[in-house]
C-alpha cells in the first residue's frame, strides 16, 4: 500500500504541483521512470541540444530497462482489449513482408522504425495502470511538445511571420521536418484547447497560461511550417471539433473572422502554394508516387513489395517519373502502409484508426464522490482530444510519410491506457 507521499491526490491533477510530482516520480518503479525517461530523451532530445550527453542511444537505453523492469513492477498488469489484436495482427504482417521484399536490406535497416511503437502500445498499458502514473506520463509528453511549440513559434514570430522554403524546425529526431513538426502541433492544438476550456476557473494564472500557449503556439507553429496538408488537417479538426456550432450565427462570425486573420497572417508565397496546389513541382511528383504507389499494391496485393521498399523499387521501375534526382517517401499513410505490407496490412492499420475514432468514453461515475467525478473529467477531455489528434494524423497523413511516426501510436496508447484506468475503477 502506498504512502501519503506516493500517492497524488486529485488536486495535484491540476496542474503543476512540481514539489507533490516530484516526491511521487521518486517513488515509482523502474519500468515506470525508464518509460517517463524514454518519452523525455525522444521529445525533448536533450542529447541533441547538449552535445556531450550523446554518447549513448538513449531512447533504446530507457526502452530497454522499461521492458526489463516490466517484469518485476507489481502494479504491471496486461489487459488485451481489441486494439492490442489489431497492433499485433498488424505488427505480424508487417514482419511477414520481409518474406517477400524487393531488397530485405532496406527492410532490416528500417526495422526500428515501427516495431519500437508496438514496444512501447504494449508496455505503456502495462505499466500506466495507476491515475498517479497516467498523470505524470502524460504530462511529460505535453510539456515537452509544448516546449516544442513555444519554441518553434518564438522562431516564427521573430523572423517576421515570413515565409522560407524550409518553414520551421524541431528538433533533431522525428520532429526535424517541418511536415512532421506541423504534425505535433496537430496532436498538441487539441490537449491545449479542451485542457484550457475545462480547468482555465480551476488553475492559477501562470498555469492558465501554460494551457493558453498550448493552445495558440500550436496554431502559430503550423501556419508558420509552411506545410500545406497540415494546415488543411487543422481547418478539418476545427470542422469536427464545431461543427454543432456552425451554423450558429455567433459561431459562424467568429469563425469567418478568425479565418480571416488567419488568412492575413499567412505569408504570401505560401496562400501562393495553395493556388498551385496539382501544377507545382512537389504535388506532381507526390501524384507520381501515389499513382505508381497504387500500381504496385494492386501488383502485389498480399504483402507489398515490402517493408519500407517503395523507394528502392520506384526507383528501379520508375525512374521516367522520377522528377528530383533521388526518390522520396510515398507521401501518404495509406500507400506507405499498402506498398510496405499489401491489402492485409492497409486494411488493419485502417480498422486501428477507425477503433480509435469510433470507441466511445465510457465510465460510470458516483454523482456523490466528487473527487471522481473531476478526474474522469479530466481522462474524458484528453480522450475527446487525442481523437482530434488522429483525425489531424490522418488528414495530414494524406502528404506525409508518417504511418511510423509517434502521432498515432502514442495517441492510441494514451486511449488505451485511459480506457484500463476506467477499466480498473468500474471492477
Amino acid at each position: 500500500m502506498k504512502t501519503q507521499s506516493q500517492t497524488l491526490r486529485d488536486s495535484d491533477f491540476m496542474f503543476l504541483r512540481v514539489k507533490n510530482l516530484w516526491t511521487y516520480f521518486k517513488s515509482e518503479s523502474l519500468a515506470f521512470k525508464s518509460i517517463c525517461a524514454y518519452m523525455f530523451v525522444e521529445m525533448f532530445r536533450p542529447q541533441s541540444i547538449f552535445t556531450f550527453l550523446d554518447f549513448l542511444p538513449w531512447a533504446q537505453l530507457f526502452l530497454g530497462l522499461s521492458l526489463l523492469g516490466v517484469f518485476s513492477d507489481k502494479q504491471a498488469k496486461v489487459r488485451i482489449t481489441g486494439m492490442h489484436v489489431l497492433i499485433l495482427l498488424f505488427a505480424i504482417v508487417i514482419h511477414l513482408s520481409f518474406i517477400t521484399a524487393y531488397d530485405i536490406g532496406w527492410s532490416t535497416r528500417n526495422y526500428i522504425a515501427f516495431n519500437q511503437w508496438v514496444v512501447i502500445f504494449f508496455l505503456i498499458t502495462a505499466i500506466v495502470t495507476t491515475k498517479e502514473r497516467f498523470y505524470v506520463l502524460f504530462l511529460v509528453f505535453f510539456l515537452c511538445a509544448l516546449k516544442i511549440a513555444v519554441g518553434t513559434a518564438r522562431n516564427w514570430a521573430f523572423r517576421g511571420f515570413s515565409f522560407t522554403d524550409w518553414g520551421l524546425r524541431g528538433p533533431p529526431g522525428f520532429f526535424a521536418n517541418s511536415g512532421e513538426l506541423a504534425v505535433l502541433m496537430l496532436m498538441l492544438f487539441p490537449i491545449g484547447y479542451y485542457l484550457y476550456f475545462a480547468y482555465k476557473d480551476d488553475v492559477r494564472t501562470w498555469e492558465k497560461f501554460i494551457l493558453l500557449a498550448a493552445m495558440i503556439c500550436p496554431v502559430l507553429t503550423i501556419l508558420g511550417a509552411s506545410s500545406r496538408g497540415a494546415q488543411v488537417a487543422l481547418v478539418v479538426q476545427l470542422a469536427v471539433m464545431f461543427w454543432r456550432k456552425i451554423f450558429n450565427v455567433k459561431s459562424l462570425l467568429v469563425i469567418v473572422v478568425v479565418a480571416a486573420i488567419g488568412w492575413q497572417v499567412l505569408p504570401k508565397e505560401q496562400k501562393e502554394r495553395f493556388t498551385d496546389i496539382g501544377s507545382d513541382k512537389t504535388s506532381i511528383q507526390r501524384q507520381l508516387y501515389w499513382e505508381n504507389g497504387w500500381e504496385m499494391m494492386k501488383k502485389y496485393p498480399a504483402l507489398g513489395v515490402g517493408y519500407f521498399n517503395f523507394s528502392p523499387y520506384f526507383n528501379d521501375f520508375y525512374p521516367q517519373d522520377m522528377l528530383y534526382k533521388r526518390v522520396g517517401l510515398p507521401h501518404n499513410i495509406f500507400i506507405q502502409v499498402g506498398t510496405d505490407a499489401g491489402f492485409i496490412a492497409l486494411f488493419l492499420f485502417m480498422m486501428i484508426i477507425a477503433l480509435a475514432l469510433l470507441k466511445k468514453y465510457k465510465v460510470r461515475i458516483s454523482n456523490q464522490n466528487i473527487d471522481k467525478n473531476k478526474l474522469h473529467k479530466f481522462y474524458e477531455e484528453l480522450w475527446k482530444a487525442f481523437k482530434i489528434a488522429i483525425i489531424g494524423f490522418t488528414v495530414a497523413g494524406q502528404f506525409v510519410t508518417i504511418a511510423y511516426y509517434p502521432f498515432l501510436w502514442i495517441s492510441i496508447s494514451f486511449m488505451a491506457a485511459i480506457s484500463n484506468l476506467n477499466y480498473s475503477e468500474i471492477k
